[in-house]
């Protein structure tokens, strides 16, 4: 990745941590942090190439089993991973300590053209998880591999059309910073413009390209400012 990929990034997370400061309500303040930790993880990955940072990590709170004869096992989704690409792949690198020491047959991905899964069976008595949906590009699924490391596994999905440059790593990803320089060009047309106002278009964008997490979030965020402001008009 270039160096100017890097000042893009840090340009952005200085303009979202703008905005955070602004911002008034506890779940928009959230949204906002999870969206500059999302981008200060792609910093971190690109400007440290494979020196890939530990993955946040969030613990599901519904056990599965595997087998009637086996312990419980929790679910644990990984939210982050770093990548980089040559002409033919995407390598997706997860960090997991202790990788290494599963079975092979227990770290597998489930792949389509525009989407993959990781998964790492039984890893102290845990299952891990890594969804990517929605890839900015389609794959060739028959051409992709795996392969596990210390303490990481690194992912190749190979391209189906080779030689073209993913500028992001899914569709979302992309819509969501069109959309986010597109509004903030519209800004510096009006320096009045009101900083609420702003957030307000941020949430709204973020809403349209979100997962359903996102979604569910915003939405709640939503609901009850608009409560709190009727509740606020009411004259005793």
């Amino acid at each position: 990745m270039s160096e100017g990929k890097l000042k893009e990034l840090r340009s952005d997370i200085d303009e979202l941590n703008a905005l955070l400061k602004q911002a008034k309500r506890k779940k928009v303040q959230d949204i906002l942090s999870l969206e500059v930790r999302k981008l200060e993880t792609e910093w971190i990955t690109i400007k440290e190439k494979e020196d890939v940072p530990a993955s946040p990590m969030e613990v599901s709170p519904v056990p599965t089993t595997s087998a009637p004869t086996q312990s419980k096992r929790y679910q644990i989704k990984l939210n982050g991973y770093g990548w980089d690409q040559s002409d033919k792949f995407i390598q997706v690198f997860v960090t997991l300590k202790d990788v290494q020491t599963v079975p092979k047959e227990q770290v597998y991905c489930k792949l389509t053209e525009r989407s993959m899964e990781l998964h790492v069976d039984s890893l102290d008595n845990k299952d891990y998880l890594l969804v990517i949906n929605n890839l900015l590009e389609p794959i060739n699924v028959a051409e992709c591999h795996w392969k596990q490391k210390t303490d990481r596994v690194v992912v190749f999905l190979a391209k189906k059309q080779q030689n073209v440059k993913w500028s992001h790593m899914t569709e979302i990803e992309k819509k969501f910073e069109d959309q986010r320089n597109n509004r903030f060009k519209a800004d510096d047309m009006d320096k009045n413009k009101d900083p609420q106002e702003s957030i307000m278009s941020l949430m709204k964008n973020m809403y349209e390209t979100g997962d359903d997490e996102m979604k569910r979030m915003i939405s709640k965020a939503w609901y009850e400012g608009q409560h709190k402001k009727k509740t606020d008009t009411i004259d005793f």
